[in-house]
């Protein structure tokens, strides 16, 4: 998803980064955003052409392992210093096995751009943790985002009509949200502690060991791989784009972007993801939405957007979230 890393720390460094540098790192997280909104697409391929959620969960963590995995000869796991294991396990657990499995359930089961929109309400479930479980109070903005999204949230999902959205699909994708939300939170933990290209690739591993014991890889049934998939290209070949274009490279060029953008503006610019994900879903598979779903989307973003700035003066993981 994503690079929301940016939700619980300060907006300081824009007005002293010089016009090239920022120019570049607005180029670098838009870039990254694309990769990360094609995910969603590319997965939903993959499970129309005979793989489940959970499958496809697993090829990509566990080929996005391996590929970091390779690069740790080179950097060394130093950069974890400081940081609990169970803090490992933990960002393993929810920021890579939970968001990315119930991303691709819900990408099953409701359009692609309405998934990856409700995995923006981590804003707004950080701030309601804030002040629910430590007693913070917020100012006037954050409720007002909170509103807007919680608004957003309930045209998007048309509960006048009686949830025009599969019940199991729109849980997941809150699913993913509170995930999200769960790995900022866990990140005031890391922050500063942690350098992000290990942390990731820990992470990956970790995570491919865990979702091994749910889904082995010899339970993916391997002669769909060379099936021919919906553009005309062997399945095999769209899940190494799913792995490769829409989860390494954009990770790595989001990391790349911290470097001359704060996280909470590379925050704010990732929020285009959900509208690459629309937008690549209307391409390839034909999905569309509905008007007032749009501007459902557009309202919840919004909302999402202004706890999320609203909230900057927390420190968060200066690192891009893979959805």
């Amino acid at each position: 998803m994503s690079v929301l890393s940016g939700i619980l720390r300060r907006v300081t460094v824009e007005s002293r980064t010089p016009v090239a540098a920022r120019m570049a790192g607005t180029a670098l997280t838009i870039a990254s955003a694309i990769g990360f909104g094609t995910s969603g697409p590319l997965a939903r391929m993959a499970m129309d052409a005979g793989m489940t959620a959970l499958q496809v969960a697993t090829v990509r963590i566990t080929l996005a392992a391996v590929l970091l995995a390779a690069t740790l000869p080179l950097r060394g796991l130093s950069g974890l210093r400081g940081v609990r294991w169970r803090t490992l396990t933990g960002y393993a657990l929810l920021a890579v096995v939970g968001v990315q499995v119930l991303f691709f359930i819900a990408v099953a089961r409701i359009p692609v751009g309405i998934a990856m929109t409700l995995e923006f309400t981590a804003p707004v479930l950080v701030s309601l943790w804030i002040r629910v479980v430590r007693r913070i109070r917020l100012p006037v903005h954050v409720w007002t985002g909170i509103t807007l999204a919680t608004a957003g949230l309930a045209v998007v999902a048309q509960i006048w009509d009686g949830f025009r959205l599969d019940l199991i699909g729109l849980l997941a994708g809150l699913g993913t949200g509170l995930c999200t939300a769960g790995y900022y939170l866990l990140g005031e933990h890391i922050a500063g502690r942690a350098d992000p290209l290990a942390l990731t690739t820990c992470g990956m591993v970790l995570g491919a060991v865990a979702i091994g014991f749910v889904c082995p890889p010899w339970t993916i049934p391997m002669p769909v791989l060379a099936t021919t998939g919906s553009l005309g290209a062997p399945l095999w070949s769209l899940l190494v784009a799913l792995v490769v274009l829409s989860t390494v490279l954009p990770y790595v060029l989001g990391v790349l972007a911290l470097r001359h953008l704060s996280p909470a503006l590379a925050a704010v610019l990732g929020l285009i993801e959900p509208v690459v994900a629309a937008a690549m879903a209307w391409l390839l598979l034909g999905q569309s939405l509905t008007a007032m779903q749009m501007v459902g989307a557009v309202v919840l973003l919004g909302g999402a957007a202004l706890a999320q700035i609203a909230s900057a003066e927390r420190p968060a993981p200066a690192q891009p979230l893979v959805p």
